[in-house]
């Protein structure tokens, strides 16, 4: 067993502290099969999938399961063909709204350091930090598990992640999928899917179209390199530990820790943060910064009037980035086109609420910053985003 000792109360000096649960490493020597005469299908088990071994542990998920939201709107439990449940009565026009996303090759990162247990909140943060840029309330989610090998200490560990990633975002564990595909996927490695659906008052959906001329951008920050990029992260890696400037295993003091835990680091879920604010404040646009970055992501929500001006120095990024940045040799343009930057979720709000809004954010245990504005073009063919530095 391998603790990892995430601790992740929002510090930028170093990755420092909440406990999630304990990961696990299998032990790739010590796998026991049982003899095929002791099992009820022992020609399906000699191709890889043991029925019985994988139908007993549907009573471990469902324990896994119990521990997320209690949400009253769920009407069944795990176990059946489909999940049931029912649109909260508060409202009076429900709009539904669903997403679902992965965790992509950072699950080859969790595979190589034998720590599953913190991709679980990946999985429900890409999600439902994605429900709630529209103004949802996230109210139930869904997984899809697969190995080439089911390893269950392995499928605990994320499942117990999954499992605080959803109880983070107050969100039931409805349902899911378990599937074991031989020859599909490396032995002690993971596919983990994650979907979910919510639900915003219609009146109150957020879209971007109340965005205007005039308007500040507040940046809230990130835990770390969240779940996107990973392909340039493990590039920049592999390459530096090639060339003997990296341990992944040895601590380094810039992070308060290793590089391989600092990369693994969960990404921060912000749906509680964001309700807060939307029930008090005046929220004219959302963004995630996910893949594709500041350039990939905000003019997603922008009318085709106006443009966002962010200035990239304005917040202090965690300590990650400069290492990936001096590592690989990765230009500024390209940190900023690919990862967040240490800015996980973006607020265009009215410039009279942002010190209000920065405040109410701090006070929830969140980083803040303004990190920009929004202007009207000058000619169709402006960018819609602009990242200016300050002379």
């Amino acid at each position: 067993m391998k603790v990892s000792p995430w601790n992740l109360k929002q510090g930028f000096d170093s990755l420092q502290a909440l406990t999630y649960p304990s990961s696990v490493k299998s032990n790739k020597n010590a796998t026991t099969k049982p003899s095929t005469a002791t099992i009820s299908a022992p020609a399906y088990a000699q191709a890889g999938v043991n029925l019985d071994s994988d139908e007993a542990f549907v009573e471990d998920i469902k324990k896994i399961a119990q521990t997320t939201s209690k949400r009253r709107e769920v009407l069944s439990s795990i176990g059946g063909f489909a999940g049931m449940f029912k649109a909260p009565e508060r409202y009076k026009e429900p709009i539904m709204v669903a997403c679902t996303d992965g965790v992509g090759t950072k699950l080859k990162l969790a595979a190589e350091l034998g720590v599953f247990d913190s991709i679980g909140i990946d999985c429900v943060a890409m999600v439902v930090n994605d429900l709630v840029v529209q103004g949802a309330e996230p109210l139930i989610f869904l997984d899809y598990l697969a190995m080439g090998e089911m390893d269950q200490e392995i499928a605990k560990a994320t499942l117990s992640g999954l499992a605080e990633g959803c109880r983070q975002s107050d969100c039931a564990l409805l349902g899911g999928e378990t599937a074991t595909m031989p020859g599909v996927y490396p032995k002690g490695e993971i596919e983990i899917v994650g979907f979910s659906v919510g639900v915003v008052e219609r009146s109150q959906i957020i879209d971007g179209s109340e965005v205007h001329d005039g308007d500040a951008i507040i940046g809230i920050g990130s835990s770390g390199v969240h779940s996107n990029g990973y392909s340039l992260v493990r590039k920049i890696v592999d390459d530096a530990v090639a060339r003997g400037e990296l341990d992944i295993h040895a601590e380094r003091d810039e992070l308060g820790t290793t590089p391989g835990l600092a990369l693994l680091a969960p990404t921060r879920i912000y749906v509680k943060a964001i309700l807060n604010l939307i029930r008090d404040f005046t929220l004219h646009g959302i963004v995630h910064i996910t893949g594709g970055g500041f350039v990939g992501n905000i003019p997603r929500i922008l009318p085709d009037s106006v443009m966002a001006r962010v200035d990239p120095t304005s917040w202090k990024r965690p300590p990650i980035f400069p290492l990936l940045q001096r590592l690989g040799g990765i230009s500024e343009d390209e940190m900023l086109r690919v990862f967040n930057c240490g800015i996980g979720m973006a607020l265009i709000v009215p410039p009279a609420q942002v010190e209000e809004i920065i405040d109410r954010l701090r006070g929830l245990d969140e980083v803040a910053f303004k990190i920009g504005e929004v202007h009207r073009k000058q000619s169709p063919d402006d960018p819609s985003l602009e990242l200016v530095t300050p002379s």
